[in-house]
């Protein structure tokens, strides 16, 4: 099983982030320019809460509140796990399923590294089982 160190050097390091005063609107903007479903509040280099798109349904649509006029630090969530690189992407499924999170950031040395989704997870989980399938086949046919 890979470590989270290892799948972020494989899929990237890149943290979609916005301002704690940036409005609920801005954000929105930035999960459809990105095509993500959360991003990082990031205070300068300090992590202050997630936005995702599950906040905005829950935060915003339901109260009937305007995301232009809403401030991601008013509905943003500010209890947010997050793991280390040695985790593995195993851990960290279990977590994230355990949890009900589809977004985990990964910190060392108290700075965010890099983010994974549970997406990210599963697409690595399918290629370690193919690959291992594809071995076994060969295995079996004789094709060492």
């Amino acid at each position: 099983m890979k470590s989270v160190a290892q799948l972020l050097k494989a899929k990237g390091y890149a943290v979609q982030s916005i301002a704690p005063s940036a409005t609920v609107l801005d954000c929105l903007k930035l999960f459809a320019d990105k095509g993500i479903g959360a991003a990082l509040v990031m205070d300068g280099e300090k992590m202050v809460g997630i936005f995702s798109e599950r906040d905005y349904a829950r935060k915003v649509a339901l109260h009937g509140k305007t995301s232009k006029d809403v401030k991601v630090q008013e509905v943003m969530t500010t209890d947010v796990l997050w793991v280390g690189p040695e985790r593995t992407n195993a851990e960290c499924m279990a977590l994230m399923t355990e949890k009900r999170i589809r977004h985990l950031p990964v910190m060392e040395d108290g700075k965010v590294i890099g983010v994974i989704s549970i997406g990210d997870l599963v697409k690595d989980i399918i290629a370690e089982q193919e690959f291992v399938i594809a071995h076994l086949e060969s295995y079996i046919m004789g094709e060492r």
